[in-house]
């Protein structure tokens, strides 16, 4: 049996939402109500019955999944630098669907190191661009480099496949510059996913990290379609730094 601690708060809201078809939405968490309306109806009409989340941070992805979007199956989330690692196993110890990996994906796999930013959130395999807009400087640069282990999502995909036996999985990315690297370590197992969320670099903030419009390309070229774009944080206005995609395999459209 799976189980997830649920505040209160959302209890209530999750009862009235079932009651009156709205979403209720904190006022700080309105900007992220077109993400998670559209990943309801996506989950829905593709059957994703698998999580792979890249890139959890402190496990934000996967506790918006279960209380916001009420999906309940398994998820398998990544997070490279230890401390948070061990902090997500203890979160999700309550909920036996959710791993914990500490473990980066990349390109190919091998030791590396892994740059941890003032700001964990920031934290990357790749070093900070010289020329991101002043408002991240503080956070975006390198407190310190952590040795790390990286695997590719060929090797992941098997071996919890080969676990939980799911057959319709999702792949969310926010690898801070590198999720187009996941993809391309994923070779042809990324044809086993029906759907994928990334974050598009609008203004790049990491050496080397593709722009939108390559990224885009890049996932279409193997296949996938735009399904929606969609904030991922409150904006600074007036500019506009990034934005998550999410996109569904070509050949999966039908399912439902």
């Amino acid at each position: 049996m799976e189980v997830f601690v649920t505040s209160w708060k959302r209890r209530i809201a999750n009862a009235i939402e079932r009651v009156s078809g709205a979403l209720v939405i904190p006022p700080h968490e309105v900007h992220l109500g077109p993400e998670r309306m559209h990943l309801r109806r996506f989950f829905k009409h593709f059957g994703v019955d698998c999580v792979f989340d890249i890139g959890a941070n402190a496990g934000q992805y996967a506790g918006m999944l279960r209380e916001a979007v009420g999906y309940r199956g398994p998820i398998i989330s990544y997070e490279p630098i230890p401390e948070l690692a061990a902090q997500l196993r203890q979160r999700a110890a309550a909920d036996p669907g959710w791993h914990v990996e500490a473990l980066a994906l990349d390109r190919e796999a091998g030791p590396a190191l892994f740059n941890v930013m003032a700001d964990s959130q920031f934290s990357s395999l790749r070093q900070p661009s010289g020329d991101q807009p002043e408002i991240f400087r503080a956070d975006n640069h390198v407190a310190r480099q952590v040795p790390v282990l990286r695997t590719t999502l060929a090797r992941e995909l098997a071996r919890w496949q080969d676990r939980l036996h799911f057959r319709r999985p999702f792949l969310k990315m926010d690898t801070q510059g590198n999720d187009l690297a996941v993809v391309e370590g994923a070779g042809d197992a990324l044809q086993s996913f029906v759907g994928l969320q990334s974050e598009l670099a609008i203004r790049r903030l990491y050496e080397g990290a593709a722009g939108y419009a390559d990224t885009i390309a890049g996932y279409e070229a193997r296949g996938f379609e735009l399904s929606a774009l969609v904030p991922n944080n409150a904006g600074h206005f007036p500019l506009l730094v990034e934005i998550d995609c999410l996109m569904y395999r070509r050949d999966a459209a039908q399912l439902g």
